[in-house]
């Protein structure tokens, strides 16, 4: 769910604002900055790179390295919804510090949040902490470079922010949702189907579904119609059941087999011949999300009559 967050975001903002009659471009600008904040929270992860930075040899180590140095702090600090909404509000404020006040606060909250931090998770969650912030100041530069007001950026900050922990409920261990207060508002993630399997491609699935619907609010704001940017080569994506009889059936445990496969099925979307018509990016983005949707489909539906 890596990119589906921060598409999701997007989705959800760049309809409102055309709802409300922003213009596409304007629509579209502020649905990126909301993708950036629903993207924010998995900063976290940088952590991890110091797991594959420990020697490990080999791709299954080094992976488990990765993993266990990621355990350390992701979905904690930065997934938590109290925490989450004080950034926001500290976010909007930095971008109106040309006004005292404003600045006061975003001092307050931003750099006490770091303090709180330090105090209930140690340096290492104080470090991810910060990471995170300055991170979300940048995006908050950006935003404010294409002329977004404060009540903008904090309204896509809290869309993004707190948004973003509940697409990691089907996969791994829930997020800290109210960290630092001791409560555990969920103790399990939300399970799909009581076969490991069919639970991973329904959690698949469910990520495929949030990058179309990205991709359907962006061609409505272009005037795009999606059916002529999808090459028949697609279709080939079928060919992808054949897998179930070559990779063991993929879990939460043991998913990386099958999404790397499956996920390079979407390398039919890449043109064939360099022809204007077809060599465009989103051309490619589109067939290559068809091929992957029509392999998973394929894929599925082999599994459940060989399984």
């Amino acid at each position: 769910m890596f990119i589906g967050h921060g598409v999701l975001a997007f989705a959800i903002v760049a309809s409102i604002a055309a709802h409300r009659g922003w213009t596409s471009d304007r629509a579209l600008l502020v649905g990126v900055v909301a993708g950036l904040f629903g993207t924010l929270p998995d900063v976290d992860m940088v952590y991890a790179l110091l797991g594959l930075l420990s020697g490990a040899e080999g791709l299954f180590a080094a992976s488990d390295a990765f993993w266990n140095a990621a355990s350390v702090v992701h979905r904690a600090v930065t997934h938590s919804l109290v925490l989450g909404a004080v950034a926001a509000i500290g976010f909007a404020a930095w971008h109106g510090r040309s006004d005292p006040r404003l600045l006061a606060v975003a001092v307050l909250f931003l750099g006490g949040m770091v303090g709180v931090v330090a105090s209930v998770g140690g340096p290492v969650a104080a470090v991810v902490m910060s990471v995170f912030l300055l991170a979300g100041l940048g995006i908050v530069r950006a935003a404010r470079s294409v002329g977004f007001s404060p009540q903008v950026v904090l309204g896509t900050a809290l869309l993004g922010l707190l948004s973003h922990p509940f697409g990691d409920l089907l996969t791994g261990t829930p997020p800290q949702f109210l960290y630092p207060v001791e409560v555990t508002l969920l103790a399990e993630r939300v399970t799909l189907h009581p076969d490991p399997t069919l639970h991973l491609l329904g959690a698949f699935f469910v990520e495929l579904a949030t990058l179309w619907l990205g991709l359907v609010v962006l061609a409505r704001l272009r005037g795009w119609d999606l059916r002529l940017r999808i090459s028949r080569r697609a279709g080939l994506g079928v060919g992808y059941a054949g897998a179930v009889f070559m990779l063991p059936a993929p879990t939460l445990e043991v998913s990386w087999p099958f999404v790397f496969s499956v996920l390079g099925v979407g390398l039919l979307g890449v043109p064939l011949r360099l022809r204007s018509e077809t060599a465009g990016l989103w051309y490619t983005v589109t067939t290559a999300l068809t091929a992957v949707t029509v392999a998973a489909l394929a894929y599925t539906s082999a599994y459940l009559v060989v399984g």
